[in-house]
This record gives structure tokens, C-alpha cells and sequence, in this order.
């Protein structure tokens, strides 16, 4: 009985598919049809009848609107593949704006009908239409202004080409396309001179359909701007009490920021925070909740993501749940080890403790400090740790990232515990902040800042002292994050990503310095635990990596691959 429903969903599945892409490839076509149509006159009986209805001006304006309507259909065709519920409403207004324009500008009812067919279609079709917007995005609106460029040239194109007898001159492709661009870039036009009405319309509707479509792309640029989705005062608030009350891992408090999203179970005891990018819906760390509550959750996670056409992924998970993970259709991949001192073991005397208590000696004997600040912090300290902050990014040629760390944010600083050390001159030289794990008796370290000319030695300086500042406090272990790539591929046998994953770790150490990074954490001789990244299929990995680099690098992509960043 279960393999028959496996079967006949699978078979609704494909046919829902079909339906999509035949509704896509007819949106595509019946957006170049409207180009067509909207660069061309209608035929002469046909628009003498309508000339006793409609005025000039009413019929040449139903030629623009088609225009506009067939660059939105072409813009539009792809969300449909992916089931956008706001691009089927506006496809279904744009349908019936284009069979209107087409009947009022020469009674072209063949292009109306075929109009008409795809409304029914969508219409029929209703029900598939789940899926939210993306968020919006620079690169949307780098593709859209790149689109009404060629669309408003490809429309003044077809328009000189077809109409040989409206024009002084007759136009060939290279004429054509020429006579476009000088519609654009020259004072006289190139010397165009229209021998009829619609010939001087047509030439006039080129700046009304360019200047259509730049607006439209310019909105599209601006929207990321204008349009930031976030979640909601009481969305926020509910995850804050889930995650104070179950959270445990490095990353319990960063769910809390403010680029993230939340989606919560069914019973509304179990959060995910997660950030949409493009495809992929990257969570942050595993479910937050009661652990009878974690099958249930990531279900409806999966449920909710395929809803908005996303890829649910889950980022530097514990080794915990990857059972239940792979039951639910999933894949994991280690990613990297994160370092955890034993603070109850962890001590500065013995010949293991000689070059830790070396450096504290130094540092101690030459005047410096470690001072430790409560929140909220004062306005004067966070402008000297931003002066800090700031040549730090300098130094490393880089910017802030986020997603799985903080950044430096004066109203997230204000509610952080920070430590700062003080040299001899009482200066800021190196300043780190704490966060709490919640229901795990660690203690995590987030931004990690010094100055360019901070004397060697000032991080271990001030790391010691933390480490023995929580041991005091009662904390178990001392987090000092994750170690990128380390620990994978090691096994002869390892899988081939991990082993894909573990030579890209020996071949960009040069540029990015994994090995450095693990090694100064293994000086304080932690313990190495795996984190991994759960995906749902091979396929869809390359979408998830792609989403998970725009949510750590805030969509700045290039700063990302900047080596040192």
C-alpha cells in the first residue's frame, strides 16, 4: 500500500511538473508573440473598423501596453517554474491586460486567444501556486536591467524591420538595430523621417517602452533596499523564549540576530532559524526545541520549504541527529571541528602549560590587563572597539560576516559581556565578546579584534585570561568556534565529497590559512568536535552552497573570495 502512494505521488508529481513547464514555455511564448504584435501595424481592415470605435491615440497606447505586457510575461516565465504565488496573480492580471490591448489595437484575436488559453490554464492551475517570493536581490535586478536593455532593442529592432513602407528609408538588421540605438544616443534621431502616423508613433513608443522597462528594472534594483522582509516583534520574541529555554550549542545565540528568519513546529515548541538565499533555505544549526519534538519539526521545515520552492539545508549540525536526518531523505557532509577547551582540566602549571604561562608572564610583567565589561556597555567604549573593529577589517582585507557569527553592531555589543586588554599606556589594544550557550554550561567567544600594532602574543594574552576568568565562574568548556575543513577526508575510505572537500582544504590553505587558524586553536589543547552541513540531495548542493556563501557574506560575494577576508 505504501509503495503504491509513493508511486501514484510520484506520478502526480511529474504530471504537475509537465503542466508547469508547458504553462512557462507558453508565458515565454506568448511574451515574444506581444513583441511581435505590439512592433507591427495591425491589418488594414481590421483597423478601419476600429478606427469607428477607438481614436488613434487609444489603439496606438494598446500597442504599448502589449509591448509591456510580453517584457513582463518574459520576465515572469521562470517564477512559474518555481511556483511563485505573487507571479501567478500578476500573470493572471497581465493576461488579461494583453488580450484587451490585442483586441483594441487591430482586433488581433489570434494572439488574444492564445492569451486567453494560458489565463485558463493558470486558472486551472491555481492550486500549484504556493511558493513565496525570493527576498529581494541586487542580482534580480542586475539580470531584469540587463533584460529590458535587450527587449527594448530587440522591440525597435523587429519594428524597423517589418515596416518598409512607414519609414523614408528601408531597413536590413544592421540598419535596424543602428537606427535603435540611435533612437537613444543621437540628437536628430539619425535623421529618421516617418512617412506615416504610425510610423512616427512606433518611433515615439520606443523611449515610452524603454523608459517602461528601465523603471521597472530600477525598481527591481531598489527593492532590497526598500523591501527587507524580517521577522515579526512577536516571531522574534516567541523564538527568544524557545531559544533561552532549550538552546545549547555555539550557535544558539546568533538564531537571535536580526538576519535571520524564523519558521516554528507544529506545536510551536521547536524553532528553526534559517536564511533564504535564491533556492536554498539555510538553517542555522539544528532545530531548537524539545527533542521529541525534532522529527515533527524538520518534517514541517521540508513541508514549508517545497511550499516555497526552497532547498531546506542545515549548517553546522551535531553528529547527533545525522540518523534521523538521512531517515528523512537527507545527506551530510562534515564540514569542519569546532574547538572546546575542558576548562575543568585546563591548567597554565606543568611542562603542557610552559608556553601559555610564558606568555602570561610576559604580558603581566609589562603592564597589561584584562578587563571585563557587563552590559550594557557604555557608548564611549563601543566607539573606541569600533575603532578597533575597523582597522581589524582593513587589516584583513575583508568585511563582515554573518549568519553563524555576529558583527559588529553597537546594539548587539551593548547586551554582550567584553573583555578588552588594556596595555601599559591604559589603551584598547584587543577586545573579544561572550555569548552565552543558554542550557550548556560553555562559554562561546564571537568577535575576536586587536590592533594592527598590538604586541605579539596579545590574543593568546587575553584568550588565557578568559579561559581562566569561565573556570572561576563554573563554566564546564571555553568554545573558540569552528575550524573550517579540519578533520575531513582523512579516512582512506572517506566519502568523495569529504575527500573533494579535503583537497580543496590542502589547495586553498595558501590563500585562506586553514591550517594556521586550527593550529593556533590546538595550542590550548581542546577537543575536537565534528559539525556538519545537511543537504537534501547532490543536486541540489550546488544552490545550497551558493545560498549559504550570500547568507555568511551579506550577498557581497566578492569580499567573500578575497583571500584574508
Amino acid at each position: 500500500m505504501s509503495q503504491h502512494f509513493k508511486s501514484t505521488f510520484s506520478q502526480r508529481s511529474r504530471r504537475s511538473q509537465i503542466s508547469l513547464w508547458i504553462a512557462a514555455l507558453l508565458t515565454a511564448t506568448v511574451g515574444v508573440i506581444n513583441l511581435l504584435s505590439a512592433a507591427t501595424p495591425g491589418l488594414s481592415a481590421r483597423v478601419e473598423w476600429l478606427q469607428q470605435i477607438f481614436p488613434f491615440e487609444v489603439r496606438a497606447g494598446a500597442h504599448i501596453f502589449a509591448a509591456m505586457t510580453g517584457f513582463l510575461l518574459l520576465a515572469l516565465a521562470t517564477n512559474l517554474l518555481r511556483r511563485k504565488r505573487v507571479a501567478w496573480l500578476l500573470m493572471v492580471g497581465l493576461l488579461l491586460v494583453s488580450i484587451t490591448s490585442h483586441l483594441i489595437k487591430g482586433l488581433d484575436w489570434e494572439e488574444g486567444l492564445l492569451s486567453g488559453l494560458l489565463l485558463i490554464q493558470l486558472l486551472l492551475m491555481r492550486d500549484t501556486f504556493t511558493a513565496r517570493s525570493d527576498r529581494p536581490s541586487i542580482a534580480q535586478g542586475v539580470r531584469v536591467l540587463i533584460g529590458a536593455a535587450l527587449f527594448t532593442l530587440a522591440y525597435g529592432t523587429i519594428g524597423f524591420l517589418l515596416m518598409d513602407r512607414h519609414y523614408s528609408v528601408q531597413f536590413d538588421l544592421p540598419g535596424a538595430i543602428a537606427q535603435t540605438l540611435a533612437m537613444f544616443f543621437t540628437l536628430d534621431n539619425a535623421g529618421l523621417e516617418a512617412t506615416t502616423r504610425f510610423g512616427q508613433f512606433f518611433a515615439y513608443s520606443i523611449y515610452v517602452i524603454g523608459a517602461g522597462t528601465l523603471m521597472t528594472a530600477l525598481v527591481m534594483l531598489f527593492r532590497p533596499v526598500l523591501m527587507k522582509t524580517v521577522a515579526t516583534s512577536a516571531e522574534r520574541e516567541h523564538a527568544r523564549a524557545i531559544v533561552q529555554a532549550y538552546g545549547h550549542t555555539s550557535l544558539a545565540n546568533f538564531t537571535l540576530l536580526s538576519d535571520k528568519q524564523y519558521y516554528f513546529s507544529p506545536s510551536g515548541e521547536s524553532v528553526i532559524a534559517y536564511v533564504p538565499k535564491g533556492r536554498g533555505a539555510i538553517a542555522l544549526g539544528d532545530p531548537i526545541g524539545p527533542i521529541a519534538d525534532r522529527r515533527q519539526t524538520i518534517q514541517g521545515f521540508q513541508r514549508f520549504c517545497k511550499r516555497n520552492d526552497w532547498y531546506p539545508s542545515f549548517y553546522q549540525t551535531l553528529p547527533d541527529d545525522l540518523p534521523l536526518y538521512r531517515e528523512l531523505g537527507f545527506k551530510a557532509v562534515q564540514i569542519g571541528q569546532e574547538a572546546i577547551v575542558d576548562l575543568k582540566s585546563f591548567t597554565l602549571e606543568g611542562k603542557a602549560g610552559k608556553n601559555l604561562r610564558t606568555a602570561m608572564n610576559k604580558f603581566t610583567k609589562a603592564g597589561y590587563k584584562v578587563t571585563f565589561h557587563q552590559p550594557p556597555i557604555a557608548d564611549e567604549l563601543l566607539e573606541k572597539l569600533q575603532g578597533i573593529s575597523d582597522e581589524w577589517l582593513r587589516m584583513m582585507q575583508g568585511s563582515e560576516k554573518q549568519f553563524s557569527v555576529g558583527w559588529f553592531d553597537k546594539e548587539y555589543l551593548q547586551g554582550c559581556e567584553i573583555a578588552t586588554v588594556i596595555n601599559r599606556e591604559g589603551e584598547v589594544t584587543a577586545f573579544a565578546n561572550l555569548v552565552p550557550e543558554y542550557q550548556k554550561n560553555d562559554a562561546t567567544i564571537d568577535l575576536m579584534r586587536r590592533r594592527q600594532d598590538a604586541e605579539h602574543g596579545t590574543m593568546d594574552f587575553l584568550f588565557i585570561s578568559l579561559f581562566q576568568r569561565c573556570k572561576a565562574q563554573g563554566y564546564d568548556g571555553f568554545n573558540l568556534g569552528l575550524s573550517a575543513l579540519s578533520g575531513i577526508g582523512k579516512a582512506p575510505k572517506s566519502p568523495r565529497l569529504q575527500q573533494a572537500l579535503r583537497y580543496l582544504y590542502k589547495h586553498l590553505n595558501r590563500f585562506y590559512n586553514f591550517q594556521g587558524l586550527h593550529t593556533y586553536k590546538d595550542k590550548f589543547r581542546p577537543r575536537w568536535e565534528p559539525r556538519y552541513l545537511v543537504y537534501p540531495s547532490l543536486a541540489a548542493l550546488p544552490e545550497v552552497i551558493v545560498a549559504l556563501i550570500r547568507a555568511d557574506s551579506g550577498d557581497r560575494l566578492l569580499d567573500y573570495f578575497r583571500p584574508g577576508a
